[in-house]
């Protein structure tokens, strides 16, 4: 018998920069009643899905800073989200910037996921590992994309989980545009990598990649789901945030590399699929049966090497 998940991509439009925690979770709730309403079991939000995505301004005073991020989880704003889900037997994955303190006092300022199975059970979180941008105060820019300034990225890599009947995996926005996110999740036996993301539509170090925002997405979510036999799920907050214009187009891609569902408008919408997770198996134990096929022993440099390093020219050679 066939293990069926249906899972929805909970899209949101802007969040404006005095939208409160409450207003921002009623909007939580309308989407995830939507999504209750057509079966989803498994609700996926987007990044930061709290507030505004508050790394667009380069913000230095500290308390300022923290009121963007949640110093609990659930919290007694988001606490009525984590009930009602419970309530209906839905799961869901949120996220959120996140103010975590260790057991020696030391804090850390991480962009966070969190997977809640349909008990209201914690299943885990996820801390964003690719941190893009910049640390410091760049002028030049009509916005900042400051989030190496707010954040470090999360020590634990890239973890998966057995949860909703299948192996489940969690990845952030940049977090997408590697490789590595995916095939270390793969190799961890991955069915299902929910991710969610906020992209502006203008790249300030490259402008002409502006126009290509939306095929780079699907780009690398699709060969992702593709080269790892897994289902993913791709979910924007988009549309014209405080002055920025952000990418939309969320998705559910299966392991095909195929977009089953898409979400058509700019704003909070809804797109459902419902996922054979054993059709995993068609990509898992063919073209990409890792343990046939793979040989490790030629990927050495991915592991050994951070950036590019070409070959001497062909006078150093013989010299």
């Amino acid at each position: 018998m066939n293990r069926h998940l249906t899972v929805a991509a909970a899209q949101m439009g802007p969040i404006a920069r005095n939208e409160t925690r409450e207003q921002v979770v009623e909007r939580l709730l309308a989407l995830l009643a939507d999504a209750h309403s057509r079966g989803a079991e498994l609700v996926v939000f987007p990044e930061l899905a709290l507030t505004t995505f508050f790394p667009r301004w380069y913000i230095e005073d500290e308390a300022e800073m923290l009121s963007w991020f949640e110093h609990e989880m659930p919290s007694p704003a988001t606490k009525p989200l984590f009930e009602e889900a419970a309530r209906l037997g839905v799961g869901f994955c949120l996220g959120y910037a996140e103010l975590h303190t260790d057991e020696d006092g030391t804090t850390h300022r991480y962009n966070t996921q969190m997977l809640v199975e349909r008990d209201g059970s914690v299943v885990g979180k996820f801390r964003k590992v690719h941190i893009p941008g910049h640390e410091e105060h760049e002028p030049w820019r009509e916005f900042q994309h400051a989030e190496r300034h707010y954040f470090e990225p999360g020590p634990h890599g890239f973890e998966v989980w057995r949860a909703f009947g299948s192996v489940v995996g969690m990845a952030i926005c940049n977090d997408r545009r590697w490789p590595e996110t995916y095939r270390v999740m793969g190799l961890q036996g991955a069915e299902l990598i929910l991710i969610g993301y906020n992209t502006p539509l203008h790249y300030a170090p490259d402008p002409q990649q502006n126009a290509l925002a939306g095929f780079h997405n699907h780009l690398v979510l699709q060969s992702g789901a593709y080269q790892n036999g897994c289902y993913v799920v791709g979910v924007a907050k988009g549309g014209e945030e405080e002055g920025v214009d952000s990418l939309a187009q969320s998705v559910i891609v299966a392991p095909s590399g195929q977009i089953v569902a898409q979400c058509i408008t700019n704003g909070d919408e809804v797109a459902v699929a419902r996922l054979d997770l054993d059709y995993c198996d068609f990509y898992k134990n063919t073209l990409f049966d890792f343990h046939r096929y793979r040989l490790p022993e030629h990927y050495g440099l991915i592991s050994s090497q951070r950036g590019a390093v070409e070959p001497p020219d062909a006078q150093e050679e013989t010299e």
